[in-house]
């Protein structure tokens, strides 16, 4: 994607010209989906209840607590697709701690994995017991009872069927069950992972610095990153998105500055330089996808991948400009114009 041999001679074209531009590569792996059974003094696992109501809403509550990651919307579509039912019927509960399962914490790229993966048991079990209340109802085996799109149909006889909304009304309102079935739809499911997850992903930046001010500018950026299956490959687009220009800021902007007398220089936004969408390149993003084995979802968590892979490749790419083995972020043009002007 980044055309490598191309970038090279773009360099050393410019390089002829007198100017000062660098590539910088990162590849990187990264454990994620944290808690595996048996590696912290206490279990990380994730939790999820599921609640289908009388007229076939459901409503989930998770003790993962999402800040911006979306699993409100991935984790509605993983439920919709599982029950065949549209999302807008499906409510996502978190962070209330008054209604809402134990949970582990989020961080470490495990919500989807860990948690999601909670949520994937819980709503299994529905699944399965809602087949047999359809087979109840159908007159059927259930081993021939197949759920698809929404409705409860008996293999080979198609026209037998029972919509997900009349199992649900069944469940929650008919006296009329078998005998060895419990009324309601409601269950609780707790997850914990045999193993980490490993997203991985390479990163290439292209930067120039100019001689006389010491600004970087980056004039390409290149990330492929594999988190597994994307259940919402809109929502990982945009964690890589984040995730770029919170490592790009660390490289060349941001930075805790106390004064002399032990003052924090920068205790406010006035102060502490944060990346705005003018200082950053259109980024360039694809991705790979290796399901893990270690969860059915096969998915690994992609909110750090950004920051991962891209602080690296810009020090890379900077020292690589200035012809220097390190050079300590932020990457301020101060900083910078003295490498320069000491070379």
């Amino acid at each position: 994607m980044a055309d490598y041999k191309s970038l090279r001679a773009e360099q050393a074209q410019k390089r002829a010209e007198g100017k000062l531009m660098g590539i910088g590569l990162s590849s990187y792996i990264e454990a994620c989906g944290i808690g595996p059974k048996g590696s912290f003094p206490v279990g990380l696992y994730e939790s999820a209840r599921v609640r289908v109501e009388t007229a076939g809403h459901v409503m989930v509550y998770t003790g993962s607590s999402p800040h911006g990651q979306g699993e409100e919307t991935t984790f509605s579509q993983l439920v919709a697709d599982e029950f065949g039912i549209p999302m807008e019927n499906i409510m996502i509960m978190h962070g209330d701690t008054d209604s809402t399962p134990e949970g582990r914490g989020t961080y470490g790229s495990r919500t989807t994995a860990v948690g999601g993966t909670a949520l994937y048991t819980a709503v299994q079990r529905l699944k399965e017991k809602m087949k047999q209340i359809a087979a109840h109802l159908l007159e059927a085996n259930v081993s021939d009872i197949t759920l698809e799109d929404g409705k409860f149909s008996v293999a080979g006889a198609p026209q037998k069927s029972i919509t997900f909304g009349e199992v649900a009304m069944a469940a929650n309102f008919s006296n009329t069950l078998h005998p060895s079935i419990e009324p309601g739809l409601e269950t609780t499911a707790f997850w914990e992972p045999e193993a980490n997850t490993f997203p991985f992903g390479t990163h290439v930046c292209a930067l120039e610095i100019d001689k006389d001010t010491g600004a970087a500018e980056i004039t390409r950026y290149v990330a492929v990153d594999d988190c597994g299956r994307q259940l919402n490959p809109m929502l990982v687009e945009g964690q890589v998105h984040g995730g770029l220009a919170q490592g790009i800021g660390q490289a060349l902007i941001e930075g805790v500055v106390y004064g002399e007398d032990g003052q924090l220089l920068t205790a406010t936004l006035t102060d502490y330089a944060m990346p705005i969408a003018s200082e950053l390149p259109s980024f360039e993003t694809a991705s790979t996808v290796t399901l893990t084995p270690v969860n059915p979802l096969g998915v690994k968590g992609v909110g750090e991948a950004g920051t991962i892979g891209s602080t690296p490749a810009v020090a890379n790419a900077v020292c690589d400009a200035l012809g220097v083995a390190h050079v300590d972020m932020p990457y301020t043009p101060e900083k910078l114009w003295k490498v320069i002007h000491q070379k």
